[in-house]
């Protein structure tokens, strides 16, 4: 009898370690789970991004308004007739102005 509560014990010793300290223990676990947690936002990110990209690629193929406004704020264009008016330090003194 008391052999086999000997073995008994020392098996549940060896699953014990396995559990806590071995291959695939609950620690390791833990952690992949925090990595697959941090790779699905990652990815739910990078979905994102892709469908932005998505919509606007498929505004520039649709119509010239897309193209237009790109052009204007990239690289400045300014149509035939339209006067165009640079405001300096207008961020200083909307802040400024909000502080008061």
């Amino acid at each position: 009898m008391k052999r086999l509560l000997f073995v008994i014990a020392l098996l549940l010793g060896l699953l014990q370690y396995r559990l806590w300290l071995g291959e695939n223990s609950l620690p390791e676990y833990f952690h992949l789970e925090q990595q697959i947690a941090a790779q699905n936002d990652s990815n739910a990110r990078l979905e994102e991004r892709n469908q932005v990209l998505k919509e606007e690629i498929r505004d520039l193929r649709s119509g010239t308004e897309a193209l237009e406004e790109r052009a204007r704020n990239e690289l400045g264009l300014i149509k035939k007739g339209e006067t165009f008016y640079r405001v300096v330090g207008g961020e200083q003194r909307s802040m400024s102005l909000a502080s008061q």
